[in-house]
């Protein structure tokens, strides 16, 4: 079962590229599409955003071993 995460294809939290990953769809398409819902929407998609970027672990974290984790956090 495909697991709900961050994608490595970043732009800038990955959120938007792990839900088109996620469903299927186009990352472009969702992203015009929440930049549009932030316009619209006076700044709460903006927030909402900000919570799925918090509560969606990150695609690399899931790939490392904690050793590596730690290495690339030390920046050994």
């Amino acid at each position: 079962m495909a697991k709900l995460l961050r994608a490595k294809k970043k732009v800038f939290g990955g959120v938007c590229a792990g839900i088109a990953e996620f469903f299927g769809w186009d990352v472009i398409a969702l992203r015009v599409m929440w930049c549009v819902l932030s316009i619209l929407g006076a700044g709460s998609p903006v927030l909402f955003y900000f919570i799925l970027w918090f509560l969606m672990p990150d695609a690399d974290r899931n790939t490392m071993s904690y050793e590596e984790r730690m290495k690339r956090r030390l920046g050994k």
